[in-house]
């Protein structure tokens, strides 16, 4: 039986059709699956970028979380306690003056035109 007998067999005609039906219908799942689905690829691919994102944000945070706790443990010390609030917050004891002293470069002068 050559090819030619084949392909005008009934059996061949019957392949032909169910073939035909499967490759529809497994395309048609294949394209429902990718871009209609509730768990399609379109929706993971941009849940991956946002997952991408809060980690590089929870990263960012354990880093300032560890810089604050250095902070924290470096002011549990009186002496260092006082040193931030004179700089940072210019208190000052009773019965002291404090004097500012500002570099001519450090201030914004405006030029004369």
């Amino acid at each position: 039986m050559g090819w030619k007998n084949f392909r005008r067999s009934k059996w061949f005609s019957v392949v032909a059709v169910f073939s035909s039906i499967y490759v529809i219908v497994l395309t048609g799942f294949a394209i429902w699956m990718v871009f209609f689905d509730t768990n399609s690829l379109l929706i993971h691919k941009e849940l991956d970028r946002e997952i991408e994102k809060l980690e590089k944000k929870k990263a960012f945070l354990k880093e300032e979380i560890k810089k604050d706790q250095q902070i924290i443990d470096k002011l549990s010390d009186p002496e260092e306690l006082e040193k931030f609030a004179r700089e940072k917050y210019f208190l000052k004891k009773k019965n002291e003056e404090i004097y500012l002293i500002e570099y001519e470069d450090s201030l914004k002068l405006q030029e004369k035109q």
